[in-house]
């Protein structure tokens, strides 16, 4: 039995400068984080004796007798057929937060699948490849309205500016600040989960359909990410504040489906109860809105969103791991 465990992310600047469809004819870039909120997955061989020849687990039970097209769940049967996996195996998913909530989940689950099948294959994927591979998985195989932050970030941990070239190849660039600015930083950050959940991908895509109508606003979100890197290796925690704000500003005009009346009347309490800006995280819709407001005035934007659940969080930097390794559990000689 081998368990992964990958992180959850939050995405500062440059959502949407990721996409395949703006990055072929424009540069793309990204200032993102993962937090202390993780994916969990265990694999093992399973023994020959069960009825069923793989077993797969996650918010419901598949049980497949023959082949993996089978499968169901399009991350697992992809990424099985990817690798050229042909034992029957069972795959157990645990998360410490829900799916389709704008953390990066679903790139987090295939990350962390790619890391425990190569462990139970005998051998260790770098981060790169975790990345560059589940990028193609979801992008080429699956055929999923994702950018290419996600997967990257996950695979590598840590706060990270990520510049993309034109086939989406990443270049990163992990954040250097001292232990004390990025700890100010969070500081300065809530998490509130909305109270509704959306798919990324169905928010994605009208996205993307506007990308040649939105030219000039994805080009200065982009130019908002050099900015923001400057905010924190400076320490100017008020200057990313303004920026978050600006950037959401310009992320809700990419679509309609972006933000909601409701997500719109919760970021207006926030601000009116202090807070200088946030955003909702991920394509939109739903999920997780994170606030940034100035610590001695937190307590109010909490009072402000009483009615919403507050997550309490920490940056982490290790990405994805391998924490549990006892590769010869459930295999029968």
């Amino acid at each position: 039995m081998i368990i992964s465990r990958t992180p959850f992310r939050v995405s500062f600047f440059g959502g949407g400068t990721d996409y395949p469809a703006w990055l072929r004819e424009h540069p793309g870039a990204v200032l993102g984080t993962t937090i202390d909120k993780y994916c969990y997955i265990t694999a093992r061989y399973l023994p020959p004796f069960f009825e069923h020849r793989s077993r797969i687990i996650y918010s419901r039970m598949e049980h497949v007798r023959q082949s993996i097209d089978e499968i169901e769940h399009p991350s697992v049967r992809e990424t099985l057929r990817f690798l050229k996996i042909q034992e029957g195996v069972e795959i157990h998913h645990d998360g410490d937060l829900p799916a389709r909530a704008g953390l990066g989940s679903s790139s987090s689950f295939t990350v962390g699948l790619l890391n425990v099948l190569y462990a139970l294959r005998g051998s260790m994927a770098t981060k790169e490849q975790l990345a560059r591979e589940a990028i193609h998985i979801e992008q080429s195989m699956i055929r999923e309205n994702v950018g290419c932050q996600d997967q990257v970030l996950a695979a590598f941990g840590g706060l990270n500016y990520i510049e993309f070239s034109h086939d989406g190849t990443p270049a990163v660039r992990q954040v250097t600040a001292p232990k004390t600015v990025t700890d100010g930083l969070q500081e300065h950050l809530m998490l509130f989960f909305t109270g509704f959940s959306r798919m990324a991908s169905e928010v994605a895509v009208h996205q993307i359909r506007n990308i040649p109508n939105r030219t000039s606003e994805l080009t200065t979100m982009y130019g908002l990410v050099q900015e923001a890197l400057k905010a924190v290796s400076a320490a100017d925690y008020p200057l990313f504040g303004r920026l978050l704000h600006e950037s959401w500003e310009l992320k809700r005009s990419l679509s309609e489906k972006i933000t909601t009346p409701e997500i719109d009347t919760i970021y207006e309490r926030a601000r009116k109860a202090g807070a200088a800006g946030g955003k909702i995280l991920g394509a939109g819709g739903g999920g997780f809105i994170l606030i940034y407001a100035e610590p001695g005035v937190k307590p109010w934007v909490r009072q402000a969103l009483s009615g919403l659940l507050e997550i309490p969080f920490k940056f982490e930097n290790l990405g994805s791991q391998i924490i549990f390794y006892q590769p010869n559990s459930g295999v029968v000689a």
